[in-house]
């Protein structure tokens, strides 16, 4: 194809936006860009922060993309997710509390992108139904269904495509032993939207992972009866869990309402919420360009993170799909990297070297012990595409993130309190009026509003 590289970006949510508004930015410095289509299947952009009360189907009959709960706060300080060019003081000409609700990064990220105009980029109401890849004329074949009025568009060709549709949407639902004849209510994390309609009741919640930790948290801070979180392999170890939350080994039947766990102890419970995971899920892509792993830092088979080695001639590029700690920022970093390399002004070294930096990188990733060597490694990553891409901020905030660890383990309750000092504005958030588990006004407007414009 002659002319601008031409791409089709699966996906409006922090990921595909970050490749737009990089692209955007090299189409006003005058240098070369990619000719970008944006197909997004929300309504709106945001991907996960696009808040939704909807579960199981949306309004087009599709799989329910959103997985947030209303009532979520970020449960890492905004000054480790925010973008170095564009700052939460930027954004809001005040200085806040560390951790935001929901509504107030997604204002956040919104003022970001409406800033560049991005929002003419996007395709909304679109689903991706099929990518294939052609040797013969090294392009992508994209079809497309137009959800507005249920109508399957003609292919459309493009020299790349950018997976951005994240791997926080299809959950794992794993099958226990009697739970099919439990007789309260079964979820997964995937279909949890609010807390209060738990109020009274007894949990038991399935997982030991970051959904599980905040999931019983507010269910407690909204009200609910006893919560007991159940873990595989090991427990999240809070040694100052609040009243009410406890831990144990993973259930091995249901009985009516009691839960039977491994250690032999046994629990009532009303409802059970499974905080399993996801899996990634590509049904669109082809069989060998659809990308295959579990959740982890690294997954294989993509160069940098990014560059999809099983098929798609390097075209192919996978955004977000690495286990988190750095989010908005590593997102970020990555889209600069992958438009760089799709306008041509990073060049990819042979398979040979590409293959030998994957090892590297999954070799490191086996020796990583505890949560702070995940950091450690995370930074490294973001820093390596950093340095490729010539960004001239120091994107390390490792610091932060260390001590983001230090403050959970200290008091699981109290943590969302402390502050921080973002590296970029060099300023530091303030204290909340309320401490989080007593804090139930989680609007924009009253977050905002607590402190005087600058």
């Amino acid at each position: 194809m002659a002319g601008n590289q031409r791409v089709c970006l699966i996906g409006a949510g922090p990921s595909g936006m970050s490749f737009l508004y990089h692209n955007s930015k090299l189409k006003a410095a005058g240098k070369k860009c990619a000719d970008v289509v944006c197909y997004e299947k929300q309504s709106n952009w945001g991907g996960l922060w696009n808040y939704t009360w909807r579960t199981g189907l949306d309004e087009h009959g599709e799989l329910c993309h959103g997985s947030q709960y209303r009532d979520l706060w970020s449960n890492g300080p905004k000054e480790c997710l925010e973008y170095p060019d564009y700052t939460f003081y930027d954004h809001f000409g005040k200085v806040l509390p560390s951790f935001p609700p929901r509504a107030v990064l997604f204002d956040y990220l919104q003022g970001r992108w409406n800033k560049s105009n991005l929002r003419n980029y996007v395709t909304f109401n679109t689903v991706v139904k099929s990518v294939t890849f052609n040797k013969e004329t090294d392009d992508f074949t994209v079809m497309v269904k137009d959800l507005s009025i249920d109508k399957d568009l003609p292919p459309e060709r493009f020299s790349h495509v950018i997976v951005a549709s994240g791997h926080f949407s299809v959950p794992v639902v794993p099958y226990f032993d009697g739970i099919d004849m439990f007789p309260g209510r079964v979820l997964h994390s995937h279909d949890f939207r609010r807390a209060r309609e738990f109020k009274g009741q007894r949990l038991l919640v399935v997982g030991a992972k970051y959904s599980a930790e905040d999931i019983a948290m507010q269910c407690r801070k909204m009200g609910s009866g006893n919560v007991v979180c159940c873990y595989r392999t090991k427990p999240m170890g809070f040694s100052n869990w609040p009243a009410g939350i406890e831990e144990r080994p993973l259930l091995t039947k249901v009985i009516g309402n009691t839960i039977h766990f491994k250690d032999g102890t046994t629990a009532e419970v009303d409802v059970i919420i499974l905080c399993t995971g996801y899996m990634y899920h590509f049904p669109f892509m082809s069989e060998s360009l659809r990308l295959k792993t579990k959740t982890e830092l690294y997954p294989d088979g993509l160069y940098k993170g990014t560059v999809w080695m099983g098929g798609g001639n390097n075209k192919l590029m996978y955004l977000g799909m690495q286990d988190q700690y750095y989010s908005f920022t590593m997102f970020d970093i990555q889209a600069e990297w992958a438009c760089a390399v799709v306008a041509g002004h990073l060049k990819l070294p042979n398979r040979r070297q590409m293959e030998a930096d994957i090892k590297v990188w999954r070799e490191e990733q086996k020796l990583l012990k505890d949560c702070y060597e995940d950091i450690a490694y995370q930074t490294k990553f973001v820093c390596d595409l950093a340095s490729e891409v010539g960004c001239k901020y120091n994107l390390d905030v490792s610091a932060l993130y260390n001590k983001w660890e230090d403050d959970r383990f200290a008091n699981i309750t109290t943590y969302r309190d402390q502050t921080f000092t973002s590296v970029f504005s060099g300023k530091t958030g303030i204290k909340h009026h309320t401490p989080w588990f007593k804090a139930f006004d989680d609007s924009l407007e009253t977050f905002v509003n607590q402190t005087p414009n600058k």
